[in-house]
């Protein structure tokens, strides 16, 4: 009755900032918000009963759930002159900041990307009796920001000989996005995911440029792409458009054919003074002689 007595006072004493249990604590933030492509801290500092500790601690983080999660962190100090030696960092982008000796677990997390975004856990195991271990229940669910970028920026045709303008962009918030340029017709719009969208121009008819702009709280991006459609007036026309280059480089080419063999012939060479006069050629031989 008595060890469910405790049971029941450390559950009434867990708190949203932080989790308290016979001299036990965990305190992190409910959340953190960092930048696309930078660095962000999450914090992490805890409480134990001793007055003095100097056997091995560790140190470990984890996402996406508290005790079972993936870990992506640990370090392991063996004794309170010894730091905290890195043991596992997911990929090398988690950097220990704080000295679990003084009770400091926070990490550094270099270069976000959209996949950082999960929840975190931080948790501290102390050598000694199987109890001395702790970590954060709710953890801290980390965000990424980030201004617009347009990634793709295309023009296109379709089966039915149409030509369509396609603009995809990305953002944390999600970017709103606006054609400008020539007159148009249609509009559509699609998000494949909540910090990317894209918004398409149907049925282009008007040759110019058209541009598009991404906005959201944190800044704004512009891409643009230029449309022109080829228009022949008549058959006659295109015939000549086709043939008349076709013909100059024919007869270039003759030119330059004529040339070349009439320079290797040259002009016939006279007979040399020097040279000696040919004897008739026998057609039988004389014994007699």
């Amino acid at each position: 009755m008595r060890e469910l007595s405790l049971v029941l006072l450390c559950l009434l004493r867990i708190s949203r900032k932080g989790v308290q249990c016979n001299g036990w604590s965990v305190h992190v933030p409910s959340d953190v918000t960092g930048e696309l492509g930078k660095m962000v801290i999450l914090p992490c500092t805890f409480t134990h009963p001793y007055k003095t500790f100097d056997r091995a601690l560790t140190a470990i983080w984890r996402i996406k759930e508290p005790y079972n999660g993936t870990v992506i962190f640990k370090c392991v100090s063996q004794s309170s002159s010894e730091l905290c030696k890195t043991a596992i960092s997911h990929k090398n982008k988690y950097k220990l900041l704080g000295n679990p000796r003084h009770k400091d677990l926070s990490i550094r997390v270099d270069n976000l990307t959209w996949s950082d975004r999960e929840r975190y856990f931080c948790r501290v195991e102390l050598a000694g009796d199987v109890q001395d271990k702790y970590e954060s229940r709710n953890g801290i669910k980390l965000h990424v920001i980030a201004a617009p970028r347009i990634i793709n920026i295309t023009v296109s045709s379709s089966r039915d000989h149409t030509f369509q303008a396609r603009c995809t962009a990305e953002g944390e918030p999600a970017p709103a996005l606006t054609w400008t340029g020539p007159l148009y017709s249609n509009l559509s719009s699609t998000s494949s995911s909540s910090h990317r969208i894209t918004k398409e121009l149907r049925s282009l008819t008007h040759d110019g440029k058209y541009t598009c702009t991404a906005v959201n709280s944190h800044g704004r991006a512009e891409g643009a792409v230029y449309f022109y459609k080829f228009r022949a007036s008549d058959s006659s026309s295109f015939m000549i458009l086709i043939f008349v280059p076709l013909g100059i480089k024919v007869v270039i080419l003759l030119l330059i054919l004529s040339f070349t063999f009439f320079s290797r012939e040259g002009p016939p060479s006279a007979p040399s003074s020097l040279a000696r006069p040919q004897l008739p050629e026998c057609t039988y031989e004389n014994f007699d002689r």
